[in-house]
């Protein structure tokens, strides 16, 4: 009896599985893939960033990743009411135009795809107007160095384990500024960057509290010492010493 239920399981799982498979390839059967259209045209799987309007609070702010596969993973916050980052995770549709997507939320949400943007829609699929417009774009998130919270996540090949304070760096275009937190201590100094992602950091000026039980500060610092050159997309920082062998990986946190 055990087995039979076990197989049953297997069966209805490998059913869903299949008919998943089935429905995303009936939403690309049922568009002209051969017209020139934003699903077929535009460079559009990636992430995108924007701060929607907020009647009770600073702005929702708003992550989307679209992947190739028709999966899409939304993340919101909502500063000055709450720090806390919700996230969702479904399937999206394009519509038969192959020009607009409805994500599978339970607010089916509805974008417009443009070239790196993505126009957050009304119920009805219509474009917002008025002085707020330009609230419900969407920008791609772009491939460089500053302007983003770069959080350590691996250090010489280890994973970062979560604490109180987190580790992460700042990189300025001003003066080539950059600043963080070594997970204990404060610091900031200069970069330079020359051809072929080579880089080079000063020597930097830190705070001094004594971090009793901290392990990760020492060989964190050490990285900035070591390091020549980095690797990066517009997720990924990974900074790597002469023999381009991995020192320390971080992450892009939209919501810090």
């Amino acid at each position: 009896m055990k087995t039979q239920n076990i197989i049953l399981i297997l069966f209805m799982a490998f059913v869903g599985f299949v008919s998943c498979k089935s429905t995303k390839k009936a939403q690309f059967s049922e568009i002209n893939t051969t017209a020139d259209n934003s699903m077929t045209s535009i460079d559009w799987p990636g992430t995108y960033l924007g701060i929607l309007p907020c009647a009770d609070c600073e702005g929702i702010k708003t992550r989307i990743v679209l992947y190739k596969d028709l999966n899409y993973v939304l993340e919101t916050q909502y500063p000055g009411k709450d720090e806390k980052v919700f996230q969702t995770k479904g399937i999206f549709k394009w519509d038969e135009n192959g020009s607009k997507i409805t994500l599978d939320n339970t607010e089916k949400q509805i974008y417009l795809v443009g070239e790196n943007r993505l126009f957050h829609l009304d119920k009805h699929g219509g474009r917002i107007t008025g002085g707020l417009a330009g609230k419900y774009i969407f920008e791609k998130e772009k491939t460089e160095l500053t302007g983003k919270y770069w959080k350590l996540v691996r250090l010489n090949g280890k994973l970062v384990e979560p604490s109180e304070r987190e580790a992460f760096l700042k990189f300025e275009a001003e003066e080539n500024r950059v600043h963080g937190n070594s997970s204990c201590n404060m610091f900031n100094g200069k970069y330079e960057l020359a051809e072929g992602n080579r880089i080079k950091f000063s020597p930097f000026a830190m705070t001094k509290m004594a971090c009793i039980g901290n392990n990760i500060e020492s060989g964190f610092m050490k990285v900035f010492e070591k390091t020549t050159s980095y690797s990066l997309t517009s997720n990924e920082l990974i900074l790597q010493d002469e023999y381009e062998t991995s020192l320390a990986k971080f992450e892009s946190d939209f919501f810090k």
